[in-house]
């Protein structure tokens, strides 16, 4: 009886713990189980060189959604954002891709318009700017093509 007891006290403290750790994992690595209170919206892109799925979505230096997907479509890189319900955009909004620090992460920043229409699910953010590339910079310096 006692070691039946004993036995199912460590399976108890082990499941908690294992409900725990997927808790935090799920927190820590800002994963959505469900769909969450966010919307989609895309924006097209000459040049997503350096942003990844994951990267966060900015509004004057506050995280307001995430980047879902990145895929090329008529050459050029469509970039699928999930932006908090409670953050309207609308139609006259810019994104631009952003570098932390000199060599850091990439994410995308939001100036949102105010003039235009407000922006649905699954709508275009029209007004973009690609990232600077760095090593292509560095490149036409080195091959004395920078003016």
């Amino acid at each position: 009886m006692e070691k039946t007891k004993l036995e199912l006290i460590v399976g108890l403290f082990v499941l908690i713990g294992i409900v725990c750790l997927g808790y935090l994992s799920i927190k820590l690595g800002k994963l959505e189980v469900i769909g969450g209170d966010r919307y989609e919206v895309e924006a097209p892109f000459n040049s997503a060189s350096g942003l990844k799925p994951g990267a966060t979505v900015e509004i004057a230096g506050v995280e307001v959604g995430r980047v879902k997907s990145i895929v090329l479509k008529n050459d050029q890189a469509i970039v699928r954002l999930a932006v908090q319900n409670n953050i309207q955009l609308y139609s006259d909004t810019f994104a631009s891709i952003k570098t932390r620090g000199i060599i850091g992460e990439k994410f995308l920043a939001l100036s949102p318009g105010g003039g235009g229409d407000p922006l649905q699910a699954g709508g275009t953010i029209r007004d973009t700017e690609s990232g600077l590339d760095l090593e292509e910079l560095v490149s036409q310096y080195v091959h004395g093509k920078v003016k």
